[in-house]
């Protein structure tokens, strides 16, 4: 995740992102660099608006209030300076402007009980509870049960993942215009239904983890292959999906699925180093330099993996994870043992039949029984994963393998139609431009996304 967060417009109609492009151009020597500024919008955005809306109980208004402050942060501190505490700085500067709006649009008789009511907080103690982190408080508060599953998970992506429509649609399989009406429709339901902002009982929190975990999981998958920009990775979004993982972990150490999708991540974070070149080129899995895999977070991955296995409680992230540690466990990609990752593709997709794990699978089964035996599989998942530039990637390498070239260049084609990632894109072409050239490679090609 290497691309910068890109937030939502700004009431003005420009996004935050494009005024600070503009602070390039008009400043002459600013003492604050707009790479600064957005080093702080991309750290600091999540956080801020987490403890806007617990303030605010609004998610409109605290989203409009940060974007605000962040509009005045361009303006003022260029010439005035970085603060010694800038999420502070935006916290507070957020607040006093959506205490301003609120007197503006109120009526008479409410604005000020409603400014009151902000002051009042100025003096209140901090709300105790399980969850003390805002941004993980959030999430638990926006996954409540009066929201339907894919509305929680993608309110709380667009909140405090920072990702665009565009992205959560991405990531969710849907259309933009179908993912626009989720968000519009869960923010109208928790204004009508008057879900409260609070932290919520500990009892609470095992019938939202599961909405929590996916959350988390998203903003890690965003981060770990972005679906769009320049470059493949998003590191600040995949620092944060695992911040979040570690805090749920302590919060609930006895929940395996916790443990698993935090062993997943850190498994997964660590090829991180070697899954582009040095020009930010997109290497596969089987031709990465494993001597550049990260050793600490892969002891730290599989213990996790052991000790879940000990526990006896398979789940989803912890089968993922299992998968991730067998790649950790090969000295190269030939070692790999293929038959045991398709066993535990098996059991997965036993637990969750979904088009996208289907399809890894099938990526498993080539390496095991061969790349005709994996392509019916993925025709199969056609009508499901069409509009999913990854099923046309591993079919068009499966047509490359069956030398199928003509097919494997037009899957290609389909594939690049799909994607606006430009780490992917040139990865596409290169492939593409193999089989033009017929100057092929290394015949044996693992699941495209993995990487």
């Amino acid at each position: 995740m290497g691309t910068q967060v890109r937030p939502r417009d700004h009431p003005s109609g420009r996004s935050q992102a494009h005024a600070v492009r503009e602070l390039r151009v008009t400043s002459g020597s600013p003492e604050v660099s707009a790479a600064e500024i957005e080093r702080v919008f991309r750290e600091e955005r999540g956080r801020a608006v987490a403890v806007l809306v617990r303030l605010l109980g609004d998610i409109d208004l605290a989203e409009e209030a940060v974007q605000d402050a962040f509009a005045e942060a361009v303006q003022r501190w260029p010439s005035a300076g970085l603060p010694p505490s800038p999420a502070g700085w935006i916290i507070t500067t957020a607040r006093n402007r959506s205490i301003d709006r609120l007197r503006r649009e109120a009526s008479r008789k409410d604005r000020y009980a409603q400014a009151a009511l902000l002051h009042a907080h100025d003096d209140a103690p901090s709300e105790e509870g399980p969850v003390c982190d805002d941004r993980l408080r959030l999430i638990f508060t926006c996954c409540h049960p009066a929201l339907a599953p894919h509305s929680r998970v993608a309110l709380t992506l667009r909140l405090l993942g920072g990702l665009t429509t565009a992205e959560i649609a991405h990531a969710f399989l849907v259309p933009e215009s179908t993912m626009a009406q989720r968000l519009v429709r869960a923010k109208g339901k928790i204004r009508d239904a008057r879900i409260p902002y609070r932290v919520p009982d500990e009892s609470d929190l095992p019938d939202r983890l599961r909405g929590v975990l996916s959350v988390v999981y998203l903003i890690f998958n965003e981060g770990y292959a972005a679906s769009s920009g320049d470059r493949l990775v998003r590191e600040d979004l995949c620092a944060e999906a695992i911040r979040l993982g570690r805090l749920l972990a302590e919060l609930m150490p006895d929940e395996p699925e916790v443990l698993g999708l935090l062993a997943l991540m850190l498994l997964t974070e660590s090829r991180r180093a070697a899954r582009t070149t040095p020009d930010g080129a997109l290497v596969r899995l089987a031709d990465q330099d494993r001597e550049r895999w990260d050793r600490a977070l892969i002891a730290e991955g599989q213990e996790i993996v052991r000790a879940c296995l000990r526990r006896d409680r398979p789940g989803p992230y912890q089968i993922q994870a299992a998968i991730n540690a067998v790649h950790s466990d090969a000295a190269t990609a030939a070692a790999t043992d293929w038959s045991q990752i398709l066993r535990l593709y098996d059991h997965l997709y036993a637990l969750t039949p979904t088009p996208i794990v289907a399809l890894n699978r099938a990526v498993a089964v080539a390496e095991v029984e061969g790349p005709e035996a994996a392509l019916s599989r993925v025709d199969a998942l056609a009508s499901d994963l069409d509009r999913h530039h990854l099923f046309h990637a591993v079919r068009a390498d499966l047509l490359r393998r069956l030398g199928r070239s003509a097919e494997a260049v037009m899957a290609y084609e389909a594939a690049l139609d799909r994607t606006q990632n430009a780490a992917e894109r040139d990865f596409l072409r290169r492939r593409r431009a193999d089989l033009d050239s017929a100057r092929e490679s290394d015949p044996r090609n693992g699941d495209a996304r993995t990487t």
